[in-house]
């Protein structure tokens, strides 16, 4: 069974930048494909982008496609979001999520293993 843990988050202005990490324990990472989700208080959770564990395979949500880069490095067992031009929009709890198998799942409930979330607040 596999622990993710994310760091990254904080305070940051809008257009400014923050890469989100998540890092992987209790199985290798590689076996896993990754997503990252976001909610906002008073929201549903919602997917903000996924990775297949050949890395070929990167949906975006339409809000942050273009803005976002999802990334793993299999050597470290961790996944990246990094996030740039960011809008107060952004603002929410953001949690990675891994599944075994080759997929890039974008379904919360598809994804069995969750980190606890680091919060990211875009405000001026």
């Amino acid at each position: 069974q596999v622990q993710l843990v994310e760091s990254g988050g904080g305070l940051v202005q809008p257009g400014g930048s923050l890469r989100l990490s998540c890092a992987a324990s209790g199985g290798t990472g590689s076996r896993y494909g990754m997503g990252w989700f976001r909610q906002a208080p008073g929201k549903a959770r919602e997917f903000v982008a996924a990775l297949g564990r050949d890395t070929n395979t990167t949906p975006y949500a339409d809000s942050v496609k273009g803005r976002f880069t999802i990334s793993r490095d299999n050597a470290k067992n961790t996944v990246y979001l990094q996030m740039n031009s960011l809008k107060p929009e952004d603002t929410a709890v953001y949690y990675c999520a891994a599944r075994m198998g080759s997929g890039a799942w974008i379904m919360a409930i598809q994804y069995p293993y969750w980190g606890q979330g680091t919060q990211v607040t875009v405000s001026s």
